[in-house]
């Protein structure tokens, strides 16, 4: 898969790859990541042994947003795509709480909605450097909780070197957009699996798990992924 981290001197039948098609500015996006972190605990509370290595793949939820909307994301959602005002007001209501029950403190009033391209990009450069997990989360907790531009060179620069990349690096890569290909190799991929929506999930390159699903749901994907391995014999103990 494109943008994966190089996998030096491993034993990959020991690793279940997960690819995650996902997008920074997709509310089930960030519960799904928390309620698939809860999965691995719990597939590991039952047992499982393999690890588990998560890539991030780029899709993006509303490919005609602009990069400064200029209102909130109900208004976007109103105005932009034609819903319904009250039918939006309580959807985000409804978002909000479930992310809460993820200990995800959502704040829809202060979040810029913006293009997320920049931000995909990012997320393969930092890929490049092994930091792309740390990055995910940084660009969820920005958007959602702390009502920062995720689609502004500079701002993502800002919160890059928070998560250990280099700020040089990262406006030279957003400037020549030097992972341009590779976000588009990524929505091709999405569209070869027909990935409609996200979060969607792609385990050991063979199952698919669609949405935000109970973290039982991912713990039971992972152990049939398991399950699999030991019956072709390809088992093993952790790397």
């Amino acid at each position: 898969m494109p943008g994966a981290p190089p996998r030096f001197d491993r034993d990959m039948s020991a690793v279940i790859s997960v690819d995650v098609w996902s997008d920074v500015v997709c509310p089930w996006c960030y519960i799904g990541k928390r309620r698939f972190e809860r999965g691995v605990e719990r597939y590991r509370e039952q047992g499982g042994d393999l690890e588990v290595e998560v890539t991030y793949h780029s899709f993006l939820l509303s490919p005609d947003t602009p990069e400064d909307f200029g209102g909130t994301v109900a208004d976007f959602l109103a105005r932009h795509k034609g819903m319904p005002a009250d039918q939006v007001e309580r959807m985000l209501v409804q978002v909000t709480d479930i992310a809460a029950a993820e200990g995800l403190s959502y704040d829809f009033d202060a979040a810029q909605h913006t293009t997320t391209l920049r931000a995909h990009e990012l997320l393969h450069l930092a890929a490049a450097h092994g930091l792309q997990g740390a990055m995910v989360e940084r660009l969820f907790r920005a958007y959602f909780v702390e009502g920062r531009h995720v689609g502004r060179a500079e701002e993502l620069t800002e919160l890059a070197a928070e998560v250990g990349l280099d700020p040089d690096e990262v406006r030279a890569a957003l400037a020549d957009r030097r992972y341009a290909d590779a976000v588009e190799q990524d929505f091709a991929q999405a569209r070869a699996y027909g990935i409609s929506g996200v979060p969607f999930y792609v385990l050991d390159g063979r199952y698919g798990v669609s949405g935000a699903q109970d973290a039982e749901v991912f713990a039971q994907a992972l152990a049939q992924v398991t399950a699999d391995r030991q019956g072709a014999g390809t088992g093993g103990a952790r790397a």
